[in-house]
């Protein structure tokens, strides 16, 4: 039996479950704010269900907005549940297989190495020693990020000759990318990247991250938006970067180099949208709901 509901799950409701329930709303379907961590199963031979406050039977469909923190156990449950209600006919928007590439750094960059799109040379390591040889071979500078990790937090630009941080501060993974020098970066020590937020195979919104000094260009790290276009290179390449990873909807990094050519750095399967709608003035939410009410009036669309 079906509810005709959309769990929205999140860490705690917020200005973005708010205004993504607001917008679900106007498409005629109930939404239902909850934590994964409120969520579980109810398991029996032939009649599982999932176990959902507010909820009677399955939902129409889910929304990720947010995954809480938890132990590796937790997390693995929870990505479970998401298996087992798209194995149960739920949509899930993002579902748990584009989720779990997502998170993962490593695999981001490899699906897209996959699937032909630039990105910068990336190397990933557990041993120090391993690490430190590899990006001394390298030659050349590097950003050091956490393999798990976001809105610019634990991000460190490693030079050539410097050693590496000890395994305990990376989380025992080392992941090297290449330091790509934005478009006129040297000449004024402000770099910019890209952010394009994609929905259901199109870009519904982009904005140049500018940093206010130095290279990180994060808006959670000080960095200013300001709208850019939706029509062109960037555009085209994040709609297939999010494709590359299986995401119905993402935020997808990319970097103009010197040479002006787009490169990949990461694709965000629960990507923030505030700075985005500021700087351009989408409404991202009522996008994503749109979307959202077309699969499913069209199953065979998601």
């Amino acid at each position: 039996m079906s509810d005709p509901a959309v769990v929205i799950f999140t860490e705690k409701a917020d200005w973005h479950s708010h205004g993504l329930a607001r917008a679900i709303e106007r498409e005629g379907l109930r939404p239902l704010i909850r934590s994964m961590t409120e969520a579980g199963f109810d398991l029996a031979t032939g009649r599982p269900r999932l176990h959902v406050p507010g909820l009677e039977g399955l939902p129409e469909a889910i929304f990720v907005r947010l995954i809480p923190a938890g132990t590796t156990e937790q997390i693995t449950s929870r990505l479970g549940l998401l298996h087992a209600a798209r194995h149960m006919g739920v949509a899930v928007v993002n579902d748990a297989r584009a989720i779990e590439v997502c998170v993962d750094k490593g695999m981001t960059t490899f699906m897209l190495a996959e699937a032909g799109l630039p990105t910068p040379l990336t190397l990933v390591r557990e041993r120090r020693a391993d690490a430190q040889a590899a990006f001394d071979a390298h030659g050349g500078p590097m950003v050091l990020k956490p393999l798990f990790g976001a809105q610019g937090k634990g991000v460190r630009l490693v030079s050539p000759g410097e050693t590496l941080p000890e395994p305990g501060e990376v989380g025992g993974v080392y992941y090297l990318q290449a330091f790509v020098a934005a478009r006129g970066y040297r000449a004024s020590g402000r770099a910019h990247d890209w952010r394009v937020f994609t929905i259901g195979g199109r870009a519904v919104g982009a904005m140049i991250r500018r940093a206010d000094e130095g290279w990180i260009t994060n808006i959670f790290q000080g960095a200013v938006g300001e709208p850019a276009a939706v029509d062109g290179e960037a555009a085209a390449l994040a709609v297939r970067a999010a494709r590359a990873v299986g995401a119905d909807y993402a935020g997808v990094d990319l970097i103009e180099d010197e040479d002006g050519r787009f490169l990949v750095l990461e694709v965000n399967s629960m990507p923030a949208w505030k700075g985005l709608n500021t700087a351009t003035g989408v409404d991202v939410a009522a996008e994503l709901a749109r979307d959202l009410a077309r699969r499913l009036a069209r199953p065979d669309a998601a």
